[in-house]
Parts: C-alpha cells; sequence; structure tokens
C-alpha cells in the first residue's frame, strides 16, 4: 500500500509538471504561504532497503528549494513571524517557513548550514524523551531490525508470523506490513512493547537510537543560541495523542514545552503534533494546544496556508519535503498549491 502510494503521488506530481496544470492552478491554491516539512537533512544514503526514505532530503534539494523560493520572491520567515502576520491578517506578501520535526542532530549538521546560505529561518520541534536520549524512535527500530534479518517472526493480529525479509523488496514489503499493523495497535503501550519485543529477539539496541540520531539537551543549548533556530515542541515521547486519554494528551503537551523551556531557558511557543494525520491530531488536541497557551501548532495534514488559517492557527497544514521526490523539476509544483489541492479535492483547509 505505501509503495502503490508513493507512485500514485509520483504520477499526479508529474502529470502536473508536464501539463503545466500547475501553473494554471498557482493562482488559485498557492495562498499566502506555505509551511515546509521536515525530519532528516543530510547526505544520501546507498542502502536498497530504506523504508523511511520519505523522511530525508539531501542538502542540496534543500538548497535548490530556497533558491527557487528566492526567485519567486517570497519571504523566508520564522514560526513567530507567520504568526505575527496571521493574527494582524497581513497577506501583503506571500511567505514560507521551514519546519523539522523530532530534534535530528542532522538538522544542525547539514541543515542549518544551508538555511545560514539564504539568512533562513528554521524550527525544530523537539521531543523531550530523545534530547533525553530515554525516547524510542520506533520506526527506526523497525527497520533496522529489519535490515539485520533475513525473516522475521512477529504477531501480527494475534498470530505469530513469519516474512521473508531476505531481499530488499521484501524487506520493504515486511516494513510496510508491520508498520501498518502497529500503528493499528489499540495504544502507545502495545505498540512500544511489540517493538520492544523485536529488538531484544534480532539484538538491535532500541535504547541507543534516541542518542545516536538526536541531539542532546547539551547540543540544544548551543543550536538554539543561533537567531535563525527557534525550537518548538513535539511531546514527551511522540506518542499519538488521539490515542491518550484527555488528561495524558495535555500531559504530553504541555510537559514537553516545559521541559523545554527549562532546558533552554527560552520560550516554547510553537508545536508540531506527533503523526501529525488524521489520526493523531484532531479537533480535541487542536483545542488542547491552544488551552496550553501554543501560538500556533503544525499537523501533516497536506495543504498551503490561506487567509483563513488565521482561524486555525493550531491545525495548520504543511508541505512535506519527502525523500521520494527530489527532483528539482518538481519544486515549481510543490509551491504552486496544485499538488496539494488536489490530494484536498481542492478544499483550502482540512482542519476538521
Amino acid at each position: 500500500m505505501k509503495q502503490f502510494r508513493t507512485t500514485v503521488i509520483r504520477a499526479g506530481l508529474e502529470a502536473l509538471y508536464f501539463s503545466g496544470a500547475h501553473l494554471l492552478l498557482r493562482p488559485i491554491f498557492a495562498g499566502i504561504g506555505a509551511v515546509f516539512m521536515l525530519h532528516h537533512v543530510g547526505p544520501a544514503r546507498c542502502e536498497a532497503f530504506q523504508p523511511n526514505r520519505h523522511l530525508a532530503v539531501t542538502p542540496d534539494f534543500l538548497r535548490a528549494m530556497l533558491m527557487h523560493l528566492r526567485a519567486l520572491d517570497i519571504d523566508i520567515i520564522s514560526m513567530d513571524e507567520a504568526h505575527r502576520r496571521l493574527t494582524e491578517r497581513n497577506f501583503t506578501r506571500r511567505f514560507a517557513c521551514f519546519t523539522a520535526d523530532d530534534g535530528y542532530r542532522d538538522n544542525r549538521d547539514f541543515a542549518l548550514p544551508v538555511m545560514r546560505e539564504f539568512g533562513a529561518p528554521l524550527t525544530v520541534y523537539i521531543t523531550s524523551d530523545f534530547a533525553e536520549g530515554c525516547g524510542r524512535l520506533w520506526w527506526v527500530a523497525l527497520e533496522r531490525v529489519i535490515a539485520a534479518a533475513p525473516t522475521i517472526e512477529a504477531p501480527i493480529d494475534g498470530t505469530m508470523t513469519r516474512l521473508d525479509t531476505s531481499t530488499a523488496p521484501a524487506k520493504q514489503a515486511a516494513f510496510n506490513r508491520m508498520h501498518g499493523w502497529l500503528r493499528a495497535l489499540p495504544g502507545e503501550r502495545e505498540m512500544q512493547a511489540e517493538i520492544s519485543a523485536l529488538c531484544a529477539r534480532y539484538c538491535v539496541d532500541e535504547g541507543g537510537i534516541a542518542r545516536e540520531l538526536c541531539m542532546s539537551w547539551d547540543e540544544l543549548r548551543a543550536f538554539a543560541k543561533d537567531p535563525l533556530v527557534t525550537i518548538g515542541a513535539h511531546t514527551v515521547t511522540h506518542c499519538n495523542l488521539a490515542k491518550q486519554s484527555e488528561t495524558m494528551a495535555s500531559f504530553e503537551l504541555a510537559t514537553s514545552r516545559a521541559r523545554i523551556e527549562d532546558a533552554l531557558q527560552r520560550p516554547a511557543l510553537h508545536l508540531a503534533y506527533p503523526y501529525g494525520d488524521r489520526a493523531a491530531a484532531g479537533q480535541r488536541e487542536f483545542a488542547l494546544a491552544r488551552s496550553i497557551g501554543f501560538r500556533t501548532a503544525v499537523t501533516t495534514r497536506p495543504g498551503m496556508l490561506f487567509p483563513e488559517s488565521a482561524d486555525h492557527l493550531t491545525a495548520l497544514q504543511r508541505v512535506s519535503l519527502n525523500g521520494n521526490f527530489q527532483e528539482a523539476r518538481l519544486l515549481p509544483v510543490l509551491t504552486s498549491g496544485a499538488a496539494t489541492a488536489v490530494w484536498n479535492g481542492f478544499r483550502r483547509i482540512d482542519a476538521a
């Protein structure tokens, strides 16, 4: 299913580009701006099996996007400035914001140097347990389990199932199946128990992944001093908030903000919902973010910003810079709003 979805998205992007439809749709759907979403930024990897490839772009692709936005005379601004323009309803100039989720060390090592070339701000949303070195990046752990084994056994849907993982295509198919199974489990506790059992069975150091990939508080303190950097919150544990009780969801949001502010001695006024799709963030979560005092909160629902976005500051849509689609010719499609408009059935706002 994941591969099919990627194929469909690519076909749609290519169709918009080669038909020129994005040029016709731009005046209607480019909106007043966009919040671009990143995760990893770094050199391309060479492994055939990269199930989390969509989460990583190269510095060259990021640079190409920034050059493209400059050529379009679009302001590249911070989330604080975006909040100001939205609340003041100042829409005289189009703008773009760049955001990165989770707090990966490569944001410092590879993304920030590119942003400095353009004087472009970057907001990085921190999962506080990752900064503590005790968080669980289960999607990375799952990749490493499958990468290391020729076969995998897992109790999928209650039945112990053996999956072939002897080739790169077989590994990808196994990852897709297990990823869907894990996301569908009733809660974070059940999912984490299954991942921990897999890591123990296949000798993957689950606990070391956050320390390996994510910035520590000491590193974040230095990183946050850069005038281009804003640190936002991404919960304590990177849980699916919609699966939590209201009390626990509120705790995840408020405590993540408090921990960041205590560790970095600066306000954390912006939020990104983990996973961020309809299954993970909805009206309850949007209201909780407002009540806790976040100025903005971003989802992973695809879309540009429009004047109406000012009425949905804790349900802002984003445009993913996806590692599966790093061709420079697609940049005008991504900034035209055409692709997200088609994906959303030509709705401008998806905040329900």
